[in-house]
């Protein structure tokens, strides 16, 4: 076996927030028709990969509560990866530290596949293109493409179909979230399917429409001076009734000065609150430090970023 090159990548792995979550209906493969504006935020997990000499793939985490095995959308992007090299001979050590929340509606999962992915193709100097990134990217989970570029983007489909959103959004964010709490996106949709999807499928016509309607409408439009934006998540009418937390969340968020838009992010239980920019939002989370605490939250101030996953 030729000896490989000890090259260590790192590799940043950001978080997002929904501006916008709409379950169009259920489709043919099982998925649900999404239309969706999802952004990246400041909030990153960091992964290292390191060539090793033995042709596995080896993950380590400073994070107790994540799996390591098979199932972990990491080790799952670096195999698919591996596959379509050819090369058996080739193995990575891994290291991800942790800081995105895990079941927390920010795809981090979804964000370190993307990140294995590139950062392999990478190390290995496998020369994929994006294409062929992405279609491994899409099979990995309907929101690991959209990491592959990032920013704020419109998405479509299953989440898998991808429009850049010209947006120039400066807003700070605070996000809440109760560390003792984390939701399974899968049942999330499954319990929203079977309350509000028809047993028929999602009508061609009416997601075209919806998607015309957010390219034109999307949230820049919506952004009046002084008034309260209402983001729509349809999963949030779910969450919020199973979920005390997320109520909770939302009512201390919502009463926050100067926020402007208030919502639930992806399946949650992870809530949002948008400012006029960042150091906005920092002044109100100083103001409102205690008040987080003392109800129980962990608690992030972040701003919009237009990248998707980056190399340190």
């Amino acid at each position: 076996m030729s000896k490989l090159p000890t090259t260590k990548i790192c590799v940043k792995s950001p978080a997002k927030i929904n501006l916008h979550l709409e379950i169009i209906g259920k489709r043919k493969d099982g998925y649900h028709e999404l239309a969706m504006i999802m952004q990246n935020i400041d909030l990153f997990d960091y992964l290292e990969f390191e060539n090793n000499q033995i042709g596995d793939i080896e993950l380590n985490t400073d994070c107790n509560d994540l799996s390591r095995d098979d199932d972990n959308l990491i080790i799952k992007a670096a195999n698919y990866i591996k596959k379509i090299s050819n090369n058996k001979e080739l193995g990575a050590n891994i290291f991800l530290k942790k800081n995105i929340p895990i079941g927390a509606g920010l795809a981090g999962g979804s964000s370190n596949a993307a990140a294995t992915l590139v950062g392999l193709n990478k190390l290995w100097n496998l020369r994929l293109d994006y294409d062929t990134i992405f279609s491994l990217s899409a099979k990995l989970g309907s929101d690991v493409p959209f990491f592959l570029n990032g920013g704020c983007q419109l998405c479509f489909g299953r989440g898998e179909i991808l429009e850049k959103y010209n947006s120039k959004f400066d807003y700070g964010v605070i996000l809440l979230k109760n560390p003792k709490i984390s939701i399974s996106t899968a049942d999330t949709y499954k319990k929203y399917s079977k309350e509000f999807c028809s047993k028929n499928y999602a009508d061609s016509e009416e997601t075209i429409f919806i998607r015309n309607n957010l390219r034109i409408n999307g949230f820049n439009d919506l952004n009046f001076q002084d008034q309260m934006i209402k983001v729509k998540n349809d999963l949030q009418v779910i969450v919020e009734k199973e979920n005390d937390s997320v109520n909770k969340a939302l009512n201390l968020l919502s009463n926050l000065e100067n926020c402007f838009s208030v919502s639930m992010s992806g399946s949650g239980p992870t809530c949002f609150a948008l400012f006029k920019d960042i150091n906005k939002a920092n002044e109100i989370f100083q103001q409102n430090r205690n008040l987080f605490n003392n109800n129980g939250f962990d608690v992030w101030v972040c701003k919009l970023i237009d990248t998707g996953i980056s190399f340190l």
